[in-house]
Order: C-alpha cells, then structure tokens, then sequence
C-alpha cells in the first residue's frame, strides 16, 4: 500500500484470510441469496406493470415511478442501513433490511391504488437499497484478497438468478395468480432470513476495527479529504452508468419486444432471459478476468463492449439477431456488476465500508431509477432504438471517470 492509499485508508491494513473457509462460503451464500431475492422483485414488477397499470387505471408516467420510487427508496435504505451496519454489525442488520423488504413487498399484494402502491414499493426499497451493500461487504471481508473479486462476481450472479427465475415465473404464475399473488410471493425473503441470521458470523476484520471506531460518521470518511472525494465522486459515476443502462434497458425491454414485434409475454420472457444469461456469464468472467489482471483493465473493457453493443443493438430489426445481439449486450452492460463490490471494498476502509458499499451504489441506483422514465419519454417521442443509442454516451463518461478517479487496487489488504 502506497502512502497515499494509506492516507485514504487512514489506517494500517489487517491481513485478509488466505483460504476459503466455512465462513467466506457462508458469507457467500447469504449475501447472494438476499441479493437474488431482491433481484426476482423488480424483474417481476417490469413484467407486470402493464397488468398493474390496467387493473389500478395508471397512466404510463405512474407505472415508470414505481420503479424510480422503489430505487429512490434503495438510495435512503443504503445510506442508514449502510451506516448501522458499520456501528453494529454486519449480519444483524443484514437481516433487517431482508425483513423489511420481504414484508412492504407483500404488502403491495394489498394495494388499492396508485399512491398506497406507491408507497410500499418506496418502503420495500429502503430494505433492498440495505441489501447490496452490507452483503458485499460480508463477503470481500470473509474472502481472500486474491478471489475476491470472482466472489463479488458471485454475489452479483444472485441478481442474475433472481431475474432470471422472474422472467421464467412470471409468464407461468402471473396468469393463474395476477399481480397480487406474485407480489405475496415476495414475503418469502423472511424465512431466508432466519436462516442468514443464526448461520453467518461477522468477519474478523470487522470484529478487529470495531474496537477502534473513529469519532466520524461512516458518511463523513465518504468525503473526509480531496483524494477520498474522488474516489467517491467516481464511483458515484461508475455505479449511476451501470444502474441507468440496465434499468433503461430492462425495464422496458418486455414491453419494446411486444410493441415492435408482437411478442406475447411468454416469447418477450424468452429474449429477456437469453439477454439476462448473457448479463450473468459477463458478471462471472468479470470477476475471474479482474482477479487475474487487474480492476481498471477489466472495466475499461467492458465499458468499450457496452458502448459498441448498445450501439448495435438499437439498429438491428430482426428478432433472431436481436435475441444473440442481446445475450452480448447484456454480458457487457451488466457485466460490471461483478467488479462493484470488489473495488469499493478495496478503496474504503473498514469503519465505513458497507456504508460506501450502499451510498455510492445506491445513489447510482437512484439515478438509474430514472432510466426508465428517460428512455420510456425519448421512446415516445422518437423510438426506442433511439433510446438505447444514446446510453452510448453514458458509456464513453465511465471511460473518462475510471481513468481519471479510480485507482487500482488489485490484491489490496483491507484496511
């Protein structure tokens, strides 16, 4: 570790385990089965927001807020769950958020309206936005330094499944349920729970600095100084391209595919999943690829893939090609998902590092809650090939963002 890394770090760094024990796999497991829960949630809402909307009488503008609240929400979890997690503990508080997130997602199955929906996705997202961060935390702890990207890319395959089981689900259940029945499913998170609390420890490098707290807030050593600063400004970049291309494309992908091509729900869940597939092979290389060569060569490749594919993709008119060209665009543009929980685990210390697990990423997240509604807007007043060309940009910005404000921190000790 350089003198300037110990500066942001404001601290000599602990050894970091040099196996994969009991406990690392444990972490491991618990933190991406709460993440795929969170994951089959929202997939779900995007399949079933043309129901909802016709059962409730929502205007399209009301459906896209659905999404953007329950993400804003994340946004407002994250920072004090996040927070909690640092003073209290991982796991306890872990828990919580899967707790609340699984309960206020039932409670949508009891909706009436427009604004009592609205509220309790809000809510639902305050656990979900708790989740990521506290669970990438458990285990880049938990892991050695030289796997621990792959295991963040483990953790982030938990979305994937998740999504993955909504796209195949929802066309089975949501006919012979409706909308409400899929919402109720959404209580089950609790049970798992149960299971994430008696079963995991808290890592040892957490036990060791909790005895040395500093007097700041976890949210103030986010920005204590001007290098820290940065570190935070780029990852707020890094993680808003990455959540507003995703959420901009996923969301709306069911609907385009039905739209442009008359796909009925069970063909429209069949592309969603090829391009969720691709999403999940890229989150797995991802991890294997920065372990081997470093962060910021594996993130600048992926940026590049995505800009390109994006691209592409928006030209292409038929379905066939859009199904392939979708598995590719998917493994770039979500591929970087697998490098998030690595590389701000290696960039923060430990007093404040599930806080900046959950604010940096969770303010992305707050930013791509708007994805829908931008490329939903441009959609309707160009197209939506149009739509998707333009998160390009967004691309080329993340580019210029590594480059200038993030480090390498392969093979780092956590501090």
């Amino acid at each position: 570790m350089s003198d300037n890394q110990a500066a942001i770090t404001g601290s000599i760094a602990i050894s970091a385990p040099t196996e994969v024990d009991s406990k690392a796999r444990k972490a491991l497991w618990g933190a991406a089965i709460g993440y795929a829960m969170d994951g089959f949630d929202l997939l779900i809402l995007g399949f079933m927001l043309r129901t909802i909307s016709a059962d409730l009488q929502l205007t399209q503008g009301q459906a896209a807020s659905l999404v953007s609240a329950t993400l804003i929400g994340a946004v407002l979890g994250g920072i004090g769950f996040g927070m909690l997690s640092d003073r209290i503990g991982r796991v306890r508080v872990l828990t919580w958020t899967i707790v609340l997130f699984a309960v206020f997602t039932g409670m949508c199955a009891l909706a009436q309206g427009y604004w009592d929906l609205l509220i309790y996705r809000t809510i639902a997202g305050l656990g979900l936005g708790g989740e990521f961060g506290i669970g990438m935390a458990l285990v880049a702890e938990a892991w050695p330094a030289s796997k621990r990207a792959r295991a963040s890319s483990y953790v982030g395959l938990g979305w994937q499944v998740g999504v993955l089981a909504a796209a195949i689900a929802t066309p089975i259940l949501l006919p012979t349920i409706g909308w409400r029945g899929m919402f109720a499913i959404g209580i089950l998170p609790a049970v798992a729970a149960y299971f994430i609390r008696h079963s995991l420890h808290e890592p040892e490098v957490f036990v060791a600095r909790s005895k040395d707290r500093p007097k700041e807030s976890a949210l103030r050593l986010l920005v204590k100084d001007w290098d820290t600063t940065k570190l935070s400004l780029g990852m707020v970049v890094l993680c808003s391209v990455q959540n507003f291309g995703y959420y901009g494309v996923m969301i709306w992908l069911p609907n385009y595919l039905a739209t442009r091509f008359g796909f009925a729900l069970t063909q429209s869940a069949v592309w969603t999943s090829v391009t969720i597939a691709g999403m999940a092979v890229g989150i797995y290389a991802f991890g294997h690829i920065a372990d081997r060569i470093g962060r910021r060569p594996a993130f600048f490749g992926y940026m590049l893939g995505a800009a390109v594919m994006v691209i592409v993709y928006s030209r292409l008119t038929d379905p066939f090609q859009l199904l392939i060209a979708g598995a590719v665009m998917g493994f770039f543009v979500n591929g970087m998902l697998g490098g998030y929980g690595a590389l701000i685990s290696e960039l923060f210390p430990t007093t404040a590092r599930a806080t900046a697990q959950n604010v940096l990423f969770n303010i992305g997240r707050g930013v791509g809650g708007f994805g829908p509604l931008v490329v939903g807007t441009i959609a309707a007043a160009y197209s939506f090939e149009m739509a998707i060309a333009l998160l390009a940009t967004l691309y080329l910005l993340d580019i210029i963002a590594m480059w200038l404000l993030i480090p390498e921190r392969r093979g780092a000790e956590l501090a």
